[in-house]
């Protein structure tokens, strides 16, 4: 697996630190990270072969936490993607760059799918409807490919929990079919569309539901509305608290943003959420795509 794969895989070293990242195309694209890239025009690339060459940030997108970076070099191995997600208990390895040691090799199993990182959603949009492996990853990993027994890439290595935190290889990887995606719409038009629905989402406690003087701590409050978006021609107002999209239940932010991963600019969700009396209330709401090259 490893002998297959290593070739594919880079370290990526900026004025900020270093990460990985894998071979896109042979003609000198390099997937990675956008918080590896994040700040810089211009990175190095040391490949496997101990070939180095400056390469450029072609172009990143901090929703998905995904970027190209522009190497002059062709005849690369590019590194090959599957669509669909591994199966929970499958083998995989992660090839990266831990603390700057290159094509390290970790092996571990998909432990879940479908993950998202309980209080994320107020740092960054990106760490939402993960695959979970208890491979280990650590800073340097971040980019880097997580492999199959067949070679090819189900994941981007994306974060994890440190054991300071009670955590025991608790590693995050972003799926292939989404890398795919989000790499092929920056290939061809610098930027990735996203579903927006014009709103903030806030975790609801019962504390801030007693503060607001609401009768229920169900839902995820808006916490702000954006002036003429989506959710405001839907109207909604800030403080409405939402429990559903479609039929899928939200119970946190990150459980919104999930779903709006799920969808795409200019399709109609039924959003149901209740205000200060706690009556029930669906509204349609339109989705447009998200402003900004790059939020």
């Amino acid at each position: 697996m490893a002998s297959q794969a290593q070739p594919s895989v880079v370290k990526i070293l900026t004025p900020g630190g270093n990460g990985s990242g894998v071979v896109y195309t042979a003609d000198g694209l390099i997937l990675t990270n956008e918080h590896v890239v994040r700040g810089a025009s211009a990175v190095q690339v040391a490949f496997a072969d101990g070939q180095r060459l400056g390469g450029t940030v072609r172009a990143a997108d901090a929703v998905t936490d995904l970027a190209l970076v522009a190497v002059p070099r062709t005849g690369l191995p590019p590194a090959r993607f599957q669509a669909a997600l591994p199966q929970t208990g499958e083998l995989l390895i992660v090839i990266g760059s831990p603390l700057g040691f290159e094509n390290s090799v970790t092996a571990g199993v998909v432990s879940g799918l479908h993950r998202e990182i309980p209080g994320s959603a107020a740092e960054t949009q990106a760490l939402v409807d993960l695959i979970q492996t208890d491979a280990p990853i650590s800073p340097g990993s971040s980019g880097g490919g997580v492999f199959n027994a067949g070679g090819e890439i189900v994941g981007i290595s994306e974060a994890y929990i440190p054991p300071q935190a009670g955590a025991v290889s608790l590693g995050f990887a972003i799926p292939a079919a989404t890398a795919v995606d989000v790499a092929e719409q920056l290939r061809t038009t610098g930027r990735a569309r996203h579903a927006f629905a014009g709103l903030e989402p806030a975790q609801l406690t019962p504390q801030i539901a007693a503060q607001l003087r609401l009768p229920r701590s169900d839902g995820v409050i808006a916490a702000a509305i954006v002036p003429g978006g989506p959710a405001a021609t839907a109207g909604l107002r800030p403080g409405d608290v939402i429990t559903r999209v479609d039929d899928a239940v939200v119970a946190t932010p990150e459980d919104f943003l999930v779903q709006l991963r799920r969808r795409e600019p200019g399709q109609v969700i039924t959003l149901t959420f209740h205000g200060p009396d706690g009556r029930d209330v669906s509204a349609s709401l339109t989705l447009t795509d998200r402003p900004g090259l790059s939020s």
